[in-house]
């Protein structure tokens, strides 16, 4: 979004509810949030009544920015920041609310990103698989088999989108069922050496590896989209100086939608993902 156009829906909180409210009703077309019945009218003020269900609700109701009682001026600066990727002590300097609240905000987007992921999301094509480890203490061995480290199952399509997954453990069994769920069979799967992999030529795939003890590519054989990834998540993950295993998912998950739209303006597609309707109310 243009700085012109985002000093203009924040010049009133008016304008900025009128902003919220298009992303959360398009066409202007209003439903239940309950049971999704268009059949509603209004009621006193703001609230509207679903003739199918009884549910009185308004604009925002069960949706992720319902989810924190501040105005909506503050929340479009919350996001705004937020796409820049300003820290979450900065932002509160900035919009002038409390350090706990900035937080929550901001694990409410995290939140909203997470849930609009699509878990019927199929690759094709030429893919790369890869897994990196996370966290822990520097100290001691790293990689493979390293203490306290939080291991991340990747996935490639090349000229495409990337999907990362934290999984309990890096055996065979795990990285072929994640694979299975999401790339189709007939694709080129590229890896590295790891022993993991080897079943992947019995699952319909057309395998192809990388000893990286040897080379790091060789041709149209290598791994370094991923790789790329791996850099560009824990170079922006440092900056929090530790995350628990608790939220690390989302902060991996908004690494991942970061990345798939590094060239794309995120901020409307943050306002829109806010806009979502909670899991829990469908």
């Amino acid at each position: 979004m243009k700085l012109e156009s985002f000093e203009f829906i924040t010049k009133s909180e008016n304008r900025a509810r009128l902003f919220f409210k298009k992303a959360c009703c398009k066409n202007r077309s209003v439903f239940c949030t309950r049971c999704r019945s268009r059949k509603v009218y209004r009621i006193v003020g703001r609230r509207y009544r679903c003739k199918r269900c009884k549910y009185t609700f308004h604009d925002f109701s069960n949706r992720w920015i319902n989810e924190l009682n501040i105005s909506f001026k503050k929340w479009l600066w919350i996001v705004k920041l937020f796409e820049l990727e300003v820290s979450t002590r900065k932002i509160t300097q900035q919009v002038g609310l409390s350090y706990p609240t900035v937080l929550k905000a901001v694990t409410i987007i995290r939140c909203a990103i997470l849930a609009s992921q699509n878990p019927e999301l199929f690759f094709r094509g030429e893919i790369e698989l890869d897994e990196s480890y996370f966290g822990g203490r520097r100290k001691g061995k790293r990689g493979r088999g390293a203490a306290g480290k939080v291991p991340v199952f990747g996935i490639l399509e090349r000229n495409g989108t990337v999907k990362v997954e934290v999984v309990k453990n890096v055996t065979a069994q795990s990285l072929l069922n994640m694979t299975i769920k999401t790339v189709r069979r007939g694709s080129i799967v590229y890896t590295d050496k790891f022993r993991g992999y080897d079943a992947l030529m019995f699952c319909g795939y057309r395998h192809l590896r990388v000893d990286h003890g040897k080379r790091f590519s060789s041709g149209k054989v290598y791994i370094n989209g991923l790789e790329g990834f791996w850099s560009y998540a824990k170079e922006r993950l440092i900056k929090f100086h530790g995350v628990s295993k608790q939220k690390f998912p989302l902060y991996l998950k908004e690494m991942e939608f970061r990345y798939n739209n590094r060239q794309q303006d995120i901020f409307p597609m943050l306002v829109q993902k806010l806009c979502n309707l909670v899991p829990n109310s469908l």
